[in-house]
């Protein structure tokens, strides 16, 4: 074999064994799902309030953290309460009007 048809074998094979694995997939989900790695479960929910409790540089940049997340919440909910009343002022302007020009 030379190293040209070499190389056009090895091109050969992986679009094959992509096409059956394609098809694996579609045919045989559960199957293919239980073959393919998956990554270990996460640290249980209670490994980053330990290390919170425990590490006081990250207790720090936790709480920093949270306290910029909270002030971000805080200044979007404003800002939303702010546009519901311009809002609704307007639509009180808009009734308003449209009320006076109207016969009984």
């Amino acid at each position: 074999m030379t190293p040209r048809s070499l190389a056009r074998f090895r091109v050969r094979l992986v679009l094959a064994l992509g096409a059956a694995e394609i098809r694996l997939r579609l045919r045989l989900p559960r199957l293919m799902w239980a073959l393919t790695w998956h990554p270990a479960d996460r640290e249980s929910p209670f490994a980053e309030l330990v290390r919170i409790e425990s590490d006081p540089a990250y207790r720090a940049l936790f709480c920093a953290e949270l306290d910029a997340a909270l002030q971000d919440r805080l200044a979007t909910r404003t800002a939303v309460v702010a546009e519901i009343e311009a809002a609704a002022e307007q639509l009180r302007d808009l009734v308003q009007r449209g009320d006076h020009g109207r016969a009984a």
